[in-house]
């Protein structure tokens, strides 16, 4: 079942492109140039945001990153894999001069959270 979940145009990551299209937000979708190939790309603001599943990305205190149930050791070594390549990837993309930010997918379904989303971006132009 978790193989059939693609790393690109899952509904948190739609919800995310058409909240912020609708405000007047252009951006580009999975620059592969960037290090971890960043959902959006908003090049006039020098922003990158990705759209983190809360299961594959650990949301600390979220209901939906749970632990599975068999073959502990793998999912564990898994789980820190994924959270050592995002702070590698954030630190290169600063280091770049992007500001990179992560919306959580359980944040997605929350307008008040899409809103700071927004003003967070709007608030980065250089």
């Amino acid at each position: 079942m978790m193989a059939a979940i693609g790393p690109a145009d899952t509904k948190p990551e739609l919800r995310v492109r058409r909240y912020l299209h609708a405000r007047g937000f252009r951006y580009r979708l999975h620059v592969s140039k960037l290090p971890g190939c960043p959902d959006l790309v908003l090049p006039k603001f020098r922003t990158v945001i990705f759209v983190h599943g809360c299961f594959w990305h650990r949301h600390p205190g979220c209901q939906y990153a749970t632990e599975p149930a068999t073959r502990a050791e793998f999912w564990r070594r898994k789980f820190e894999g994924n959270a050592a390549r995002d702070r590698r990837v954030m630190s290169q993309l600063q280091v770049m001069g992007w500001i990179p930010l992560v919306i959580w997918e359980c944040e997605t379904r929350e307008a008040g959270c899409l809103d700071a989303l927004a003003e967070v971006i709007r608030n980065s132009i250089i």
